[in-house]
């Protein structure tokens, strides 16, 4: 039976990520708490809006309510990599070589290996910032569409256009496919070979959490009473193609995803606490945790594909542990 190691901490928790094989908690406070041989915590900004890993593992990048950006590594220190006072930073994203983009407002910034900083402005607010799995092309969610940066060059940007508020942005892994969450319950996407459109729709609520399966097969999303995967495997990715349906549920909306880092299985999480685990295959059912305080809002697998960390909106956070 899986059994989960709770951590009541309070607040919002705005991701949940295993760092170097430790579970990080960032909290919208600005604090960002650590299960490492005790619990632990870093005082890290006033104010917390947004947190990925960084993509060697180990570290946590965030972007605050006072205008930094920091790395946090298993020392508990936050690195300050960059400051605009006065400004929210309200999007990050980790790329190659120790690369970091993130965003205020209708600005986006590039800071690089060497600790300089690059400025992309743009006429709309950035809503979301993403890398490419290779090389340094920068997406940048914006409204109607999507301008695509070379981050290290001056090549001139590619405009992908669709009209709508585009509020967040991924690449699948392979870089062949990019697709946005919408300000309306919808996704959009776009093959990149020839830039063809692909429609993602009938969500009942905005899509705020998605994760790629192993070899990015799937798109997992929430947004809807169970979790909506979306097929990418093939040339032409979702398009023409109906979404698996993962974990429904009557009474309860998913409001996080997680696909397994080593199998075609996703952890989902709902808007009451609940965490379930669902192969894709035949959609078995097991269930991680019973429902709790508040909505799911992160989870994250560690690599070996036995823990499970998990955050919710009202602090009550934990790690399951599958290979009990």
């Amino acid at each position: 039976m899986p059994t989960v190691a709770p951590l009541d901490i309070t607040g919002h928790c705005v991701a949940a990520r295993f760092v170097s094989g430790t579970p990080f908690f960032a909290l919208a406070d600005g604090t960002i708490h650590r299960l490492d041989n005790g619990h632990k915590v870093t005082e890290a900004h006033d104010g917390l809006l947004s947190a990925t890993r960084s993509l060697d593992g180990k570290s946590l990048l965030t972007g605050g309510e006072d205008g930094r950006i920091c790395r946090t590594g298993l020392n508990g220190e936050a690195e300050e990599l960059a400051s605009f006072p006065r400004k929210w930073m309200t999007s990050i994203a980790s790329g190659p070589q120790s690369a970091v983009a993130f965003a205020s407002g209708r600005n986006a910034w590039v800071r690089g290996q060497d600790g300089k900083v690059r400025e992309f402005q743009h006429p709309r607010s950035v809503e979301g910032v993403a890398f490419a799995p290779k090389g340094m092309r920068l997406a940048i969610a914006r409204y109607n569409g999507v301008t695509l940066h070379w981050a290290a060059t001056e090549g001139k940007p590619v405009e992908l256009e669709w009209k709508g508020a585009h509020v967040g942005v991924t690449f699948s892994p392979d870089g062949r496919f990019l697709v946005t969450a919408m300000q309306e319950n919808a996704l959009h996407g776009w093959r990149l070979e020839d830039n063809r459109h692909m429609r993602m729709t009938g969500y009942p609520s905005k899509v705020k959490d998605w994760s790629w399966s192993i070899k990015g097969k799937w798109l997992a999303t929430s947004g809807a009473p169970a979790a909506i995967v979306w097929p990418f495997s093939g040339k032409d990715g979702p398009m023409g193609k109906a979404p698996m349906e993962l974990g429904l549920r009557g009474d309860s909306m998913v409001s996080a995803v997680a696909c397994h880092p080593a199998e075609d299985i996703a952890a989902v999480g709902y808007s009451d606490g609940m965490i379930l685990v669902v192969r894709f295959a035949d959609q078995k059912e097991v269930l991680l945790r019973r429902p709790g305080k508040g909505a799911i809002t992160s989870m994250d697998w560690d690599e070996t594909g036995r823990r499970l960390a998990f955050g919710s909106e009202a602090g009550d956070c934990g790690v399951v542990d599958i290979s009990a």
